[in-house]
């Protein structure tokens, strides 16, 4: 009896526990049912979420354009391959649509896919003993050609897909890039790094939008997925001020000097000394943007200051002039000048000129004449507000990243004469550049800018454009009119220092230097032929300059007793000459050969026979594309005007491919412009393939992808137009 009794008590606590339970979790449903929560979180939106897929949609970024419209970075679209590895997925096994045989499957694609077969075939397998429902292959299944996915596409493998992505592109390799820089994709996202791409990233980069819908297990839409969109903005469109033809020249010299005398830099700016303008840019070493594996994506132009030697003097004279304190005519004992036992002498780079005339101290380049202009006749107070006038306190303001200002160092009186002829002190080029546009604007000192206009991409609308602002006016008309006289000096006269810069058929003023190399480990300054920054800043034509120029060369390998003068005179002649004829510049000496433009007459309509007969008498090359016998379409419009060997594209009525190997990738988007192509360059240098076969009829949106290479080396035997028996003349400036 007591143990029935026993048994009854626990049967029914074991019922009250089992009904406390049930009470709770019914409890629990009949809350949840009603709430519709869980833990604070709400189910409605939880299963929302779960069957909503949510896609960002990519704006896509500006183009960067130069000033004429040549495009020079734009987002190219790229593919990544995806497989799909659940089995699931294939609802009639006739057709599947996941990878069936990973075996063959990895197989055909190792070849395409530069990769091996058992790397992809490890991916695939590990994600069907996962469960996934699809796999990737890392890096060397992303950034995929059009050409590559059409492969693909046509090995017709069950379960390969493609999403489609965009990645940044710069047509034209290393062309301008310290200008336009570069920009990574990071988190999905492209931004900008430097140049161009990071100083406008923003306005580049525009505002992305958004896609959701509701969806199925393999996320395929529902019937009604209650889809919402809302639309990217693309971002805006920057043009340059860039000219690719000037910058085209400038690249092709700068490589040549490169790879003769191999030095440690050479910087180069080309400006329009009324507007303030950059028209061309560059530094060596440079990168390409489409694989920027180096140290230093720094713009030298802009971010380098150092002591840059006589070109400095150009503003001392300057200074001297403007105080009314300077006499051309005045007589100074060259060689050595020092004003006290306790501070080191100041030496000439030669010994043998005896007493010479403040003018001819410029031409020659003497450290004796501008420490004595500065000391005795400017005052070195007086110098110093000067150098502020011309703005070697500050930056220049131009419209790239990353600018650095120089050093004025002006601390004690041999620092003092020492900035007279470029040492002590430190400046960067565009800051000597930016000071010199007021020795060529009539006193008047502009803001360089590298930034043409900003153009809205969707709209074609112009948002801003830029114009020459004038910052300063440390001079007067006269006075710049003076400093033109002393600069044309320099290069014309027999004493000189610049006669290697002399132009066939334009008068140029400007000024040379050879900068001294500070070494710290060894305390002093670095000796030895060869080891200075050897620089020229000049312009032309003198007495109304519409071109200047700033090149320096760091550490050339120079033979024998080569000037320094020999390759920075060859970059800044070659740019110079080309460029002043480029730009319609009217010569101001005497031609025995004039250079004559040709003006194009109307095109369209006439007969191919007729055009192609007249322009090549006048010596345009001629690239007829197309058997028809009249001219629809052509490179160039009614009116343009060509220089001899400039090359016109002309389209007949019945255009077909010709054969493009050998073309640069300026001719190649050109080519693909005019005929609207749809174009994919892959590769540096000039076209090696071309997918389209010479003589297939084109239409328009035909896909072309064309592979470059870089042309073969070849031994430059040109000779500078220097005799090679010229002593050299270069200005050295003393050590400290």
């Amino acid at each position: 009896m007591k143990k029935n009794k026993t048994t009854h008590f626990m049967s029914s606590i074991l019922i009250l526990i089992f009904v406390g339970i049930f009470l709770i979790i019914a409890g629990r449903f009949l809350y949840i049912q009603a709430t519709a929560e869980i833990n604070n979180v709400s189910l409605d939106e939880w299963a929302k979420e779960k069957r909503t897929a949510s896609y960002t949609l990519d704006a896509e970024r500006g183009k960067i354009f130069d000033k004429n419209g040549m495009t020079l970075a734009y987002d190219r679209p790229t593919f990544r391959i995806q497989a799909i590895v659940d089995e699931s997925y294939t609802q009639d096994q006739e057709e599947p649509l996941h990878v069936k045989n990973p075996e063959e499957t990895a197989e055909m694609l190792a070849p395409l896919l530069d990769t091996e077969q058992g790397y992809l075939l490890e991916r695939l397998e590990k994600g069907i003993k996962k469960d996934q429902f699809q796999v990737e292959f890392g890096n060397v299944g992303k950034e995929l050609s059009q050409q590559t996915k059409e492969k693909i596409e046509n090995l017709n493998l069950s379960g390969i897909t493609f999403q489609k992505e965009a990645v940044r592109f710069y047509p034209n390799g290393m062309f301008a890039s310290n200008i336009i820089g570069f920009a990574r994709k990071k988190d999905g996202k492209i931004n900008g790094v430097t140049g161009i791409e990071n100083e406008m990233d923003d306005l580049l980069s525009g505002e992305a939008g958004h896609i959701s819908y509701q969806r199925d297990n393999f996320n395929k839409k529902l019937l009604d997925p209650n889809e919402v969109i809302k639309q990217p903005e693309d971002g805006e469109d920057v043009y340059l001020t860039i000219d690719q033809k000037v910058q085209t020249i400038l690249e092709d010299v700068m490589t040549q000097v490169d790879k003769e005398y191999k030095p440690e830099r050479i910087t180069a700016v080309v400006m329009n000394p009324k507007t303030g303008e950059v028209l061309a840019m560059g530094n060596r070493p440079s990168y390409n943007p489409n694989n920027p594996n180096v140290k230093n994506w720094y713009n030298d132009v802009i971010s380098t200051p150092f002591e840059p030697g006589s070109t400095m003097k150009i503003f001392t004279w300057a200074s001297a002039i403007q105080e009314g304190v300077y006499n051309g005519d005045k007589w100074l004992e060259s060689s050595s000048y020092q004003i006290s036992d306790n501070i080191a002498p100041i030496h000439d780079w030669s010994n043998n000129w005896g007493s010479i005339t403040f003018d001819e101290g410029f031409a020659r380049s003497s450290n004796v004449a501008a420490a004595k202009l500065v000391w005795e006749e400017i005052g070195t107070e007086k110098y110093l507000d000067y150098l502020n006038a011309f703005d070697f306190d500050q930056k220049t303001g131009i419209d790239l990243p990353h600018e650095a200002a120089g050093n004025l160092v002006y601390n004690y009186p041999r620092d003092k004469m020492a900035t007279g002829f470029g040492q002590a002190s430190t400046v960067t080029p565009i800051q000597q550049m930016k000071a010199a546009t007021a020795i060529a604007n009539d006193g008047k000192m502009l803001k360089p800018y590298v930034i043409s206009k900003i153009v809205n991409s969707t709209t074609g609308k112009t948002m801003e454009k830029k114009s020459p602002e004038v910052v300063g006016n440390p001079i007067s008309e006269k006075t710049s009119e003076q400093v033109l006289d002393l600069m044309e000096s320099v290069v014309s006269s027999e004493p000189g220092t610049g006669r290697p810069y002399k132009l066939e058929d334009y008068s140029v003023a400007g000024k040379t230097g050879t900068a001294q190399l500070y070494e710290s480990e060894a305390g002093g300054y670095l000796t030895g032929h060869g080891n200075y920054i050897f620089s020229f800043l000049g312009m032309a034509p003198k007495d109304d300059p519409q071109l200047m120029m700033y090149v320096s060369v760091e550490k050339p390998e120079l033979e024998g007793n080569t000037p320094g003068s020999t390759p920075v005179s060859f970059i800044f002649k070659n740019v110079m000459q080309n460029s002043l004829h480029y730009m319609n510049i009217n010569p101001d000496k005497d031609q025995s050969k004039p250079v004559q433009s040709v003006k194009v007459p109307e095109l369209e309509g006439m007969s191919k026979a007729t055009v192609k007969k007249s322009l090549e008498a006048k010596g345009i090359n001629i690239t007829v594309i197309g058997s028809g016998d009249t001219i629809t379409k052509a490179s160039a419009a009614k009116g343009d005007e060509l220089l001899p060997n400039d090359r016109i594209m002309l389209i007949t009525d019945n255009p077909t491919m010709p054969s493009i190997i050998g073309w640069s990738t300026r001719d190649v988007l050109q080519f693909a412009n005019l005929l609207q192509l749809d174009i994919e360059i892959l590769g540096n240098g000039y076209v090696n393939s071309q997918s389209i076969k010479k003589g297939t009829t084109l239409k328009k949106n035909d896909y072309l992808g064309v592979e470059l290479k870089p042309p073969k080396s070849k031994n430059n035997n040109s000779e500078s137009n220097e005799e090679q028996t010229e002593e050299q003349t270069d200005d050295s400036s003393d050590q400290q």
